[in-house]
């Protein structure tokens, strides 16, 4: 694999920076780029640099184009490690299908992931709560008007160096029900990390953010009544015992972290499930005594405690607005795993060596 070396590398943010989310960008980045004729080729890892594209290029016209959410950690003997990397390939190849974009050889895209994470091993931070951002990216870049897939793409892996992504760290976020803008359908491409599902979510989002609320909590399109997902992350909810998340139907992220807490959750003996909960369900359970946890997963946010939802202007608080045991065991065995201060029985940590 090429590396093109940059002549001057960045400046730092320095220790102690409150890096938040998305804000810093590494020295490297990974590219790959795909044309009809030669297929996937030229991999290398490069200087992060601006790139320039035609305005008539496909990607600002028709948004064909997906992505991924990883993170690497720094391990308690500074080694690095990336969590489930294989999951995160397997689903951008789905989404890549579900988008017309050709499949892309997951063993190259490692193999540049890990070049890359050594050249810029010195930007992953070490304080508590925090990682190095992976963002793989493919976009469709054939430069002509007209709604068919491109015939040309470019393959990119970005780094960033981030902290919580909620600027009050684990403290329990507060979601608002939307239950009038929709972000997916069945039949759609709700199950696909693309760049529309995410514009679609913006408008409902910002009204939540003004209104106070952290995110919205999404229901299904057709009868705006199943619970499906937070804009950044799966949800679970703890009711008499028993955990329940929405059932992937086609409009629902497949999340890896989401994947991994049923996994950990059926290993440990506690009753979890996957099917359809409707708002009022969740409701009823609130206001009867029985909804003892609420939380959503991601890569992003790893695992979020929900403190409060409002629907229909009603606030409904859960487990008294705290964390709760099965949301805090959850938490301290996925960060524990991938922080490798705890054993990894399940092999998910990949060493970078």
């Amino acid at each position: 694999m090429e590396i093109v070396r940059r002549q001057q590398l960045k400046e730092k943010p320095a220790k102690g920076t409150a890096l938040g989310f998305g804000h810093y960008f590494t020295d490297y980045m990974f590219t790959m780029k795909y044309t009809k004729e030669k297929g996937w080729h030229d991999a290398k890892v490069e200087p992060n640099e601006p790139k320039a594209f035609d305005l008539a290029t496909s990607i600002f016209h028709y948004a064909q184009g997906i992505f991924e959410g990883m993170k690497a950690f720094r391990q308690p003997d500074g080694s690095i490690a990336v969590f489930r990397p294989e999951e995160n390939w397997a689903r951008m190849n789905r989404s890549a299908t579900r988008m017309c974009i050709p499949n892309f050889p997951a063993d190259v895209a490692q193999e540049g992931l890990e070049t890359l994470l050594k050249l810029d091993k010195d930007w992953i931070p070490s304080e508590p709560g925090t990682a190095l951002y992976i963002r793989p990216t493919i976009v469709a870049t054939r430069v002509m008007l007209g709604v068919h897939a491109s015939t040309e793409y470019l393959f990119f892996i970005i780094l960033s160096p981030v902290g919580s992504y909620y600027a009050h760290g684990l403290e329990p976020t507060k979601l608002i029900v939307e239950d009038r803008y929709t972000r997916a359908t069945i039949g759609g491409t709700g199950e696909a990390k693309c760049l529309g599902n995410y514009a679609a979510s913006m408008k409902a989002g910002e009204e939540a953010e003004e209104k106070g609320f952290d995110q919205v909590l999404w229901l299904d399109a057709n009868e705006k009544k199943y619970v499906e997902e937070v804009g950044s992350m799966n949800m679970f909810f703890v009711i008499g015992g028993e955990v329940v998340t929405p059932a992937l139907v086609g409009s629902i992220l497949p999340g890896i972290t989401r994947k991994s807490c049923i996994q950990v959750l059926k290993d440990k003996g506690i009753p979890v499930s996957e099917r359809r909960i409707s708002i009022d369900e969740v409701i009823a359970a609130q206001q009867n005594g029985t909804l003892d946890e609420a939380f959503g997963t991601g890569t992003a946010a790893v695992i979020s405690p929900v403190g409060l939802i409002r629907y229909r202007d009603k606030d409904y608080v859960i487990g008294g607005g705290k964390m709760g045991r099965i949301t805090k065991m959850l938490y301290d065995t996925i960060t524990g795993i991938q922080y490798g201060t705890a054993p990894d029985v399940y092999g998910w940590r990949r060493p970078v060596r």
